[in-house]
C-alpha cells in the first residue's frame, strides 16, 4: 500500500512538472478535458436547475390534483383534428361533479382568460393574468392572504365583483397604503379589493405576484360560456389516501354520463393528473440530459487524444529514466501505474478547471435571470470528476503499457 502511495505522489510531481515546464502543451492537451467536463456538467446543471424550477412552479399544487379539460397535458393517441373538435368542461358539469363525485376533498371550477390591464385612479398595471375561478380554488392550492380575505361562496355563486391582488400589483397600484376596500377597474368594470395575497417570487410558469383572482361567475358574465378562448377546466382534489387510479375510473365514468356517451364513443373529455405532468418532465429531462452527454462526449473524445498524445510524449521524454529505474529493479507494475496515475491526475486537474468554471458561469447566469436559480449539486460535481478520472484512465492505458514494457537496456540507449 504504502509503494501505491509513493507512486501516487511521484505521478502527481510529475504532473504538476509536466503542467509547469510545458505549460502551452498541457493546456492544449487539457483543453479538450476542461472544455468536455464543462459541457457536460452545465447540461447537468442546467437541466437539474429547470427541474427544480418547474417542480416548485407546481409544488403549491398536490401531485394527485386532477384537471379535467378538451387539452391533454402530455401525448396522446387521439388524432389532433379530433381532440380539437372536444367540446369544453362546462360549469354545470363542475356543479354535477361538486354533487356527486365520491372522496373529493375540493372541486373548482376555472376559466383561462385573457390577459389585461387593471386601473386605481392615475395609476395603471398591464398585462395583469387573471385567475377566474370558483371559492374552492383557495383550499386547492393553499393560497396565502396577506391582508383581507379570499372570496366566499356566495361571492362565488352569484359573480359578486370582488377581486383577490398579487402582491406587486398591490405595491403598483396603491404603495404603501391599504387596498383594502378600494375600487379597480379591470375590464372596464369597477371591483372591490377583499384581498392580497402573500409574495411568492418568480416561478418559471410565473407568478401570483403579478395576477390577480376573480369570481368565475363574474367572468362568464363578461366572456360567456361558448367563448373557445377561455379554456374551462374542472380542477379537482381527491381525499388523502384515497386510491387514484379507482378515482379517476369513477371521474371518468361521471363525465361519460352528463355528456350521454355511449359504450362505443370515446372519452370527449381529458383527465390530467399533475402527478402524470411530473412524470412527463422527468422524461423531457432525461431526454435532455441524454442529448446534452452525446453532444458532450465529442469533447471529451477529443480532450482522451490530448490526455494520449501528452502520456505518449512524457515516456519518450523520460525513457532514459524509465530504464533507470527498471535496470534498479522496478517492476513492469510500477511502471505502469506511475504514467496511469499521471494522466489521470492530469485528467482530473482539467475536470476540475471546468468545474471552476461552470461555478462561475453558474453564478453569473443566476445574477441575470432573476428568480432563476442555477444549481451545482454535490453528485454533479461528483459527476464531473469520476469522469475526468475515466477519461485520464483510458487515455494513459496505452502509454502506461508501452512505457511498462521498455526494456531497460534499449530504453537507457535510446535515452542517451
Amino acid at each position: 500500500m504504502i509503494i501505491y502511495l509513493r507512486v501516487l505522489k511521484e505521478s502527481f510531481n510529475f504532473a504538476i512538472n509536466a503542467l509547469r515546464n510545458n505549460k502551452l502543451r498541457t493546456f492544449l492537451s487539457l483543453l479538450g478535458v476542461t472544455i468536455g467536463i464543462f459541457s457536460i456538467i452545465a447540461v447537468l446543471a442546467a437541466v437539474d436547475s429547470l427541474k427544480k424550477e418547474i417542480e416548485g412552479s407546481i409544488s403549491a399544487l398536490d401531485n394527485s390534483t386532477i384537471i379535467v379539460m378538451r387539452f391533454s397535458f402530455g401525448p396522446t393517441d387521439i388524432p389532433r383534428w379530433k381532440w380539437l373538435q372536444f367540446p369544453d368542461v362546462t360549469y354545470e358539469e363542475y356543479q354535477y361533479l361538486k354533487k356527486t363525485m365520491p372522496d373529493m376533498e375540493a372541486v373548482s371550477y376555472a376559466l383561462n382568460v385573457p390577459s389585461t390591464s387593471i386601473k386605481y385612479e392615475e395609476n395603471t398595471v398591464s398585462n395583469v393574468e387573471i385567475g377566474a375561478i370558483t371559492h374552492e380554488y383557495y383550499d386547492i392550492e393553499m393560497l396565502q392572504i396577506a391582508k383581507g380575505r379570499f372570496f366566499n361562496e356566495s361571492e362565488s355563486n352569484s359573480g359578486t365583483p370582488v377581486v383577490i391582488l398579487g402582491d406587486e400589483i398591490a405595491k403598483n397600484l396603491f404603495g404603501t397604503s391599504d387596498p383594502l376596500g378600494k375600487s379597480v377597474r379591470v375590464y372596464g368594470r369597477k371591483f372591490t379589493v377583499i384581498g392580497v395575497l402573500k409574495k411568492e417570487g418568480t416561478g418559471i410558469f410565473g407568478t401570483k405576484d403579478t395576477a390577480i383572482f376573480l369570481p368565475v361567475n363574474m367572468t362568464r358574465r363578461i366572456f360567456g360560456d361558448n367563448n373557445r378562448s377561455t379554456f374551462p377546466q374542472i380542477i379537482l382534489k381527491p381525499e388523502s389516501g384515497v386510491d387514484n387510479a379507482e378515482f379517476i375510473a369513477i371521474l371518468k365514468q361521471k363525465m361519460r354520463m352528463v355528456r350521454g356517451l355511449k359504450p362505443d364513443d370515446i372519452d370527449t373529455f381529458f383527465v390530467n393528473q399533475l402527478q402524470g405532468f411530473a412524470d412527463f418532465i422527468d422524461d423531457i429531462t432525461k431526454q435532455m440530459n441524454i442529448m446534452g452527454l452525446i453532444i458532450s462526449g465529442f469533447s471529451l473524445l477529443v480532450g482522451g487524444f490530448g490526455i494520449a498524445n501528452i502520456m505518449f510524449v512524457s515516456v519518450k521524454e523520460r525513457t532514459s529514466l524509465i530504464g533507470i529505474q527498471k535496470s534498479l529493479g522496478a517492476k513492469n507494475k510500477f511502471i505502469l501505474f506511475q504514467f496511469l496515475f499521471e494522466a489521470i491526475i492530469l485528467a482530473v486537474i482539467g475536470g476540475l478547471i471546468g468545474l471552476v468554471l461552470v461555478f462561475i458561469v453558474s453564478i453569473i447566469a443566476s445574477q441575470f435571470t432573476g428568480d432563476f436559480e442555477f444549481v451545482l449539486s454535490l453528485t454533479n460535481m461528483f459527476i464531473g470528476t469520476a469522469i475526468s478520472a475515466v477519461i485520464g484512465l483510458i487515455s494513459g492505458i496505452l502509454p502506461a503499457l508501452s512505457a511498462s514494457r521498455l526494456d531497460p537496456v534499449e530504453a537507457i540507449r535510446t535515452g542517451m
